[in-house]
């Protein structure tokens, strides 16, 4: 970046503006500086320097260290916390982690003008956007240190992010309100709804999940067992499911909570049941305490339709805990088309691929054409939250397209407690400067 501007001056430009331009976009300005005809190029050692004040001291600096982070976060890693517990306990609400681009290549952004430090929204505001699209660039992934393994833990674009309510944002998606209030409803309500806007793949919400499966992979849940290519999945993180934990009528001390590090639970109804969102061996030493009567896995039965779940059609009677089987689509894989396997499919075809996809009398047509193949243009992924019982993930909206995905979680620099004082166990050293599993 000095680079540039050094190469500037030497042509004569030495005014803020041209300065951050050639820093922000090189392969813009430097052609449309070539084309110049009043442009002349000096030795360096020769050119009398401009002296500046100390106001332009202090731009040139933050303007520097502004666009020296903002090439760090686009191309080598970027920091993220964990907001939410579907990854739990592999990775805790408040884990700040980084996340390395070089990994599996960074992408170049959708939408390169924007707010420096800023994600898709401006802050203290609910609907200004931090970007303008008077430039958009396709979709394009510099070479990177290798490719995404299975039992990755990966941060990507939220791919039901594309088109959202203002008032729900991500924690409800607009697929999910569409399908229960009616697209109508949605779209005219604003009172209840917000406004429905658009986003583009960069500046969708980033979602950190474990992919656990790859292009051509086939993917089948059976009893809450995921198994890929027929054979049972394992993970270096730890998997959580939800339980019924019944008492002899007693509480559970906190206490007891404390020591098995269990953070999500609900009392129910029945006087001496809880619900716990907890692992295997937590469920283990569990049952070995004399006033528990009762630890069992809470499984959702086979054939028992959740049309929250994709691919949301009664076809595929499937849901969290029996799921597939299901073939995860590769790039230059060509598939049958028939109005049955259709809702697999019809997001890549015209959301992720960008074709105009339509029903005409039982016929599939495809940008205005009779259609009963296809043939992807992108490989796809399968990603799941380790907490499987509290996560949002594929189960619930499919496919992740590659360029989706941001990059991977890496290392974990410090972990917070928001339930716990500064002074009283706020900062969980175990858990603090760690590789992510």
């Amino acid at each position: 970046m000095l680079m540039l501007i050094e190469l500037v001056k030497a042509f004569g430009k030495n005014k803020l503006w041209e300065h951050i331009v050639v820093a922000v976009f090189p392969f813009i300005y430097l052609p449309l500086l070539s084309d110049e005809k009043d442009a002349r190029y000096q030795d360096p050692t020769t050119i009398k320097r401009v002296k500046k004040g100390p106001v332009r001291e202090w731009v040139d600096a933050i303007l520097f260290a502004v666009v020296a982070a903002t090439i760090i976060r686009t191309f080598l890693f970027e920091a993220y916390t964990i907001p939410t517990s579907s990854m739990e306990k592999s990775l805790l609400v408040g884990d700040f982690l980084f996340v390395s681009k070089m990994s599996y290549g960074p992408r170049l952004p959708n939408t390169p003008l924007s707010f420096p430090f800023v994600h898709h929204t401006m802050p203290f505001s609910e609907t200004a956007k931090s970007y303008v699209e008077w430039i958009k660039w396709p979709y394009y992934r510099f070479p990177g240190l290798g490719k995404i393994q299975r039992n990755d833990a990966v941060v990507f674009n939220y791919p039901a992010g594309d088109t959202l309510s203002v008032r729900f944002q991500s924690n409800v998606s607009y697929y999910s309100l569409v399908r229960e209030y009616g697209r109508n409803r949605v779209w005219s309500d604003e009172r209840n709804f917000g406004k429905i806007i658009a986003r583009p793949v960069d500046k969708r919400e980033n979602y950190i999940k474990r992919c656990v499966g790859l292009p051509g992979d086939v993917i089948q849940i059976t009893n809450g067992e995921l198994s890929v290519n027929g054979q049972p999945n394992p993970t270096p993180g730890i998997i959580q499911y939800r339980y019924k934990v019944v008492t002899d009528g007693s509480t559970i001390n906190p206490k007891t909570l404390e020591k098995y590090d269990i953070t999500e639970g609900k009392t129910n109804a029945v006087y001496g049941e809880y619900t716990f969102w907890i692992s295997e061996q937590v469920a283990n030493q569990l049952r070995a305490l004399p006033t528990i009567k009762e630890v069992s896995r809470i499984t959702d039965p086979a054939g028992e339709w959740n049309p929250e779940i994709f691919p949301n059609s009664s076809d595929y009677p499937w849901n969290v805990d029996n799921f597939g089987p299901l073939e995860i689509p590769k790039a230059g894989q060509t598939v049958e088309l028939n109005l049955k396997n259709l809702p697999l499919y019809e997001r890549i075809i015209q959301t992720y691929e960008g074709n105009a996809l339509q029903v005409q009398d039982s016929a599939i047509l495809i940008n205005g054409k009779p259609a009963d193949h296809y043939t992807f243009k992108m490989n796809y992924y399968w990603m799941m939250g380790d907490n499987r019982h509290n996560s949002a993930d594929s189960r619930y909206w499919g496919f992740v397209p590659e360029d989706h995905v941001v990059g991977k979680a890496v290392f974990v620099w410090l972990s917070l407690d928001k339930n716990k004082p500064l002074f009283g166990g706020k900062i969980r050293f175990s858990k603090s400067m760690r590789f992510v599993k």
